[in-house]
């Protein structure tokens, strides 16, 4: 289990990016597919999902499948700490 440190380094690091935290604002509204967060963005699908990796990595967002679709919405407990 990782101490409180490196909880808040993985945090600031995954926060650390500005794609990451407009996605973090976009979610703040509520919950969306990975099509939908990925769509302000130029770039392609599979980097964009390597930034949501990371935030889910970080404790920061959740995803589930719902049918064909990957929805996303906060974490809101790793945002508390």
């Amino acid at each position: 289990m990782p101490n409180k440190s490196q909880t808040i380094e993985t945090t600031f690091n995954a926060l650390s990016d500005p794609t990451r935290r407009a996605v973090v604002q976009a979610l703040s509204e509520g919950p969306a597919t990975v099509s939908q967060l990925a769509g302000p963005f130029a770039m392609a699908l599979p980097s964009f999902t390597q930034h949501l990796g990371v935030l889910e990595n970080a404790g920061l967002i959740v995803s589930k499948r719902e049918g064909r679709v990957r929805v996303c919405s906060l974490n809101p407990k790793a945002l508390q700490e």
